[in-house]
């Protein structure tokens, strides 16, 4: 996986600049602030941005954003020390796969590259039940949806994600290829307008297109 890190933390981000090497992943940048960042995702175009949240000039969460419009295709995770549940939110809502803080032990981000790698979100259990809190509110607006577009194996992939099953999980427990699975993923997130897996779920079930329970 080509990496590109974005950190206005040299040190920091030498640290994990090796970390991952190690891993046998390839750095392919490093960027101090989030215009540098914009600029080398456009030119290197890396799998994934390990992106920070708050660095001078442009942020990360507008890094994350005119990334995200100019090339989907990369996967953005922030990684960061604010716990701020805005920064949360707005990373979330500006299409970062995931969350993460930079108190983790090293085995924890190596475990959350690797879901990364896979498609999935780099999200901790904590972070995600805060997600889901959120979108789970009662006073939150109510986006409408059309749960008839699914097909019935979407709402069968569909169930299974808001259970917390990867996509490898999800292939064996249904009898499908990993490939199929993340091709009903792909639709279902289209479909529903959602961003990452962890809005789809919560969202499911809030629209009732699945058991809360």
């Amino acid at each position: 996986m080509r990496v590109l890190l974005a950190d206005d933390h040299t040190l920091f981000r030498d640290g994990v600049a090796s970390l991952i090497s190690a891993w046998g992943h390839e750095v392919v940048g490093q960027a101090s602030n989030g215009e540098e960042a914009v600029a080398l995702a456009d030119r290197l175009r890396p799998d994934l941005v390990l992106m920070d949240v708050r660095m001078p000039g442009v942020s990360g969460l507008a890094a994350t954003q005119r990334i995200r419009a100019d090339h989907p295709e990369i996967a953005i995770v922030m990684l960061t020390v604010s716990e701020d549940e805005d920064d949360l939110f707005t990373a979330i809502k500006a299409g970062a796969q995931g969350y993460l803080l930079k108190n983790l032990e090293s085995a924890q981000l190596r475990s959350m590259l690797e879901a990364v790698s896979r498609g999935e979100a780099a999200i901790t259990p904590a972070t995600a039940a805060r997600i889901i809190d959120e979108f789970l509110r009662p006073d939150r607006p109510r986006l409408p949806v059309e749960p008839d577009r699914l097909t019935e194996r979407e709402l069968d992939v569909l169930r299974l994600v808001t259970q917390g099953l990867r996509n490898k999980e999800i292939a064996a427990r249904l009898g499908i290829t990993e490939n199929t699975a993340k091709f009903h993923l792909k639709n279902i997130l289209e479909k529903l307008h959602a961003q990452s897996r962890t809005e789809l779920a919560a969202r499911a079930v809030r629209e009732g297109l699945v058991p809360s329970d």
